[in-house]
């Protein structure tokens, strides 16, 4: 029985959730927002612990330009939102490093301190750098050409060092490959622009304060937001287009569009529709966060993030066993510009995991893994940037376990299917993909994704 019918149901109040509600919300769609969980924002959320509250996800929001720019993806976004900029109190990152095996180059926001890096540190490769950030600059990544050719063999096009190579690809590989081994050229160019052309920065408060805007936002143009309202399966009609949605709870919505941000996979397993084995992502991660008696910049480290991969053959795939250390990143998440959070340091060291190993343990088993596991990683963050340990005052730590109990993301993979959908369709009829398996990457691409489906789907079929 059902008493509710809606333009649209979109499944998951993460990132691009919420932007997709709020765009239709604006155009006097009557849309529903659905999450299992009693705390929006998906894989980029928040928790409290101890009486501290604790990021998920965002070490750092890509794109960043100066207020005066306009024409790049930030103050677009924030335009087709109507969110005033000044809401999310951007800060700037200090600085940035990527470690390869012996070699280290530095980044900031926009081109000139990595440029200067390889400069010094590749001095052969300066012109062909250059030549490659002339061809990323002209190339359309909204584009719905895909080219899913390798980057690592397009970057040899411009460039002859492997290391060099292998130094663009460890950052772009951790912040949003979910192929093994592999990163899709159309995915580095994406992530190249967002980190290294444009910038990154981090909201005054963290996460929270992004989530809150969006939250505001939404219910303030007339959305529903329904947390603690699973959906078991979509609903199809006699001719197999979504016409709505079951909850846990047997309750059904109707709906002309079902906007899903759960995955392809999870999508699909709730359209009833086994998926490919090549379609189920793989790559997880642990992470820990300590909370330090004093600012991180105070020990003498001051970058903001620093990639690794202790081998000049970066590894990026699921390891064999419960965690791989050889590579990783370590944010500190106080190292941003007017650093607000009080004096703490808070330090957040990421690397590979599988899940299935973490999967097989029992509660005693799996808490001593945690324990151990833990001072892997952090003295891994010791060898490359800090060890947080002698100055920790608070610390968590999540696994691949955390991530799919929370996301619902079969093996705990983050950056979701290798498969990806840029038009969000699985083939049903008014279905349609949203957020990191439509193609788009970061905080930033996940909010564009949902505006994007509204008005693709919605918005503009509307009016033909």
């Amino acid at each position: 029985m059902t008493n509710e019918r809606y333009d649209a149901v979109v499944i998951g109040a993460g990132m691009s959730g919420l932007a997709a509600g709020i765009r239709l919300a604006q155009f006097d769609k009557r849309v529903v927002v659905l999450d299992r969980h009693s705390l929006w924002g998906g894989l980029n959320s928040f928790y409290k612990r101890g009486g501290r509250r604790y990021d998920t996800g965002l070490h750092a929001l890509t794109n960043w330009v100066p207020a005066t720019e306009k024409s790049t993806p930030l103050p677009k976004l924030l335009r087709q939102l109507r969110i005033p900029r000044e809401e999310l109190q951007l800060a700037e990152q200090s600085h940035s490093i990527v470690k390869v095996g012996a070699v280290s180059l530095e980044f900031g926001n926009g081109i000139g301190r990595l440029e200067a890096s390889v400069a010094q540190v590749f001095p052969p490769e300066i012109d062909g750098f250059r030549r490659l950030v002339s061809a990323i600059q002209a190339h359309d990544p909204f584009s719905d050409v895909v080219d899913a050719s390798s980057a690592r063999v397009r970057l040899g096009e411009w460039l002859r060092d492997p290391l060099l190579i292998e130094c663009l690809i460890v950052p772009v590989a951790f912040y949003g490959s979910a192929r093994e081994d592999e990163v899709e050229w159309d995915l580095f160019v994406v992530l190249f622009r967002s980190m290294f052309l444009e910038g990154l920065a981090r909201p005054m408060g963290g996460i929270k304060t992004l989530l809150d805007a969006l939250k505001k936002r939404f219910l303030d143009c007339g959305g529903i937001l329904r947390m603690r309202s699973g959906v078991s399966r979509i609903v199809r009609d006699a001719h197999g287009a979504a016409c709505g949605v079951q909850l846990d709870d047997g309750e059904l919505l109707e709906c002309e569009r079902v906007l899903s941000s759960a995955g392809r996979v999870e999508t699909q397993r709730l359209c009833d529709l086994p998926p490919q084995p090549a379609e189920v992502g793989q790559l997880s991660f642990c992470e820990t966060t300590s909370v330090l008696s004093q600012p991180t910049r105070s020990l003498g480290h001051t970058a903001t993030m620093v990639f690794f991969s202790t081998s000049e053959h970066f590894a990026y795939r699921r390891p064999a066993g419960l965690i791989d250390t050889t590579s990783g990143v370590v944010c500190a998440s106080d190292n941003y510009a007017h650093h607000e959070f009080g004096e703490a340091g808070i330090v957040r060291v990421t690397c590979l995991a599988n899940h299935a190993v973490w999967s097989t343990l029992d509660d005693e088993a799996y808490a001593a893994a945690k324990t151990q596991v833990a001072q892997e990683m952090l003295a891994a963050a010791g060898c490359v940037a800090l060890d947080p340990r002698p100055w920790t005052s608070a610390f968590d730590m999540f696994t691949p376990k955390t991530i799919h109990r929370y996301t619902g993301h079969v093996n705990g993979a983050v950056y979701g299917s290798p498969v990806k959908a840029r038009d969000g369709s699985i083939g049903v009829d008014k279905l349609h993909l949203i957020g990191t398996d439509q193609g788009t990457l970061g905080i930033i691409g996940s909010l564009l994704s949902g505006v994007t489906a509204a008005n693709r789907h919605i918005l503009m079929a509307n009016q033909r």
